[in-house]
């Protein structure tokens, strides 16, 4: 859909179609109420800003809408799924041993941080995701949490991009 289109969607139909993007209900129902978006700058601005604003309870429900690196999303829309598969293709070619370490890896995340491990992983190796998640979990809580808040705002600017992608 181009940026039109979502201005003129329903209300629930544009709410869904942010969902997909980033699993904050606030965070859908705060950047849809504020269409309709001159332009696509406008609603990245408003999409950050919006994420920006937002809590600990509203990042913890985006990052409870994501599967663990290295494993398939179970839920969501079809294009959900498709956005979340093609962002860990890195993870999903990856070695078995590396699989086990990433899996390990999350264990040991989860129980640090109570989230999983949140990365904006397109076009990174499971290599490289196994390496920087090795890097966080030495983090404290606190820092952490913003981090992976960064992270959920580049997954969800690069899920916008693809909501508004010109279809072929």
């Amino acid at each position: 859909m181009d940026l039109a289109e979502f201005n003129s969607l329903p209300l629930a139909s544009a709410e869904a179609a942010l969902l997909d993007c980033c699993g904050s209900v606030r965070w859908a129902k705060s950047v849809v109420a504020q269409r309709p978006y001159t332009d696509v700058t406008a609603l990245y601005q408003t999409a950050d800003a919006v994420w920006r604003n937002l809590g600990r309870a509203d990042w913890l429900e985006a990052f409870g809408r994501h599967p663990q690196i290295g494993e398939k999303a179970t839920s969501g829309s079809e294009a959900s799924r498709q956005w979340s598969e093609g962002e860990q293709a890195g993870a999903h070619s990856a070695a078995e041993n590396t699989i086990e370490r990433l899996a390990k890896g999350n264990r040991a995340y989860r129980e640090k941080f109570g989230f999983i491990f949140i990365i904006c992983a397109t076009g990174k190796s499971a290599e490289e995701m196994l390496a920087i998640l090795g890097e966080r979990l030495h983090n404290d809580p606190g820092r952490e949490l913003h981090i992976a808040a960064e992270q959920q705002r580049l997954i969800t600017r690069r899920r916008l991009e693809k909501l508004l992608a010109p279809k072929l």
